[in-house]
């Protein structure tokens, strides 16, 4: 089965930096794309950037000029450069990705920007 593992969360002040990773392992034959989810308290689950595996692009409008996801194909990895960080940044950011056809997700790490 297919597992993802995220990493590189934590408390950062306002204005600070983190970069997430997110692990994919298993049987993986093709991945299709991987993407970052967040949700605050009391909030849905949005969309914060996705990469398909042609290279390409998408970012929330809120973290546009701020986040940068970027992908390891040889490492099944994906990652989130967030910097310029604001408090309602603070969320549980999940990894997603579409991995031989099917929908996985990892189980979040928690990041918090507060001063």
């Amino acid at each position: 089965q297919v597992q993802l593992v995220e990493s590189g969360g934590g408390l950062v002040q306002p204005g600070g930096s983190l970069r997430l990773s997110c692990v994919a392992s298993g049987i993986i034959f093709r991945i299709n794309a991987m993407s970052w989810y967040r949700q605050a308290p009391g909030k849905e689950r949005e969309l914060v950037a996705a990469i398909i595996s042609g290279g390409s692009t998408n970012y929330a409008d809120s973290v546009k000029g701020r986040f940068t996801i970027s992908r390891d194909n040889a490492r099944n990895t994906v990652y989130l450069q967030m910097n310029s960080l604001k408090p309602e940044d603070t969320a549980v950011y999940y990894c997603n990705a579409v991995i031989n056809l099917y929908e996985f997700w990892g189980r979040g790490t928690q990041v918090t920007v507060s001063s």
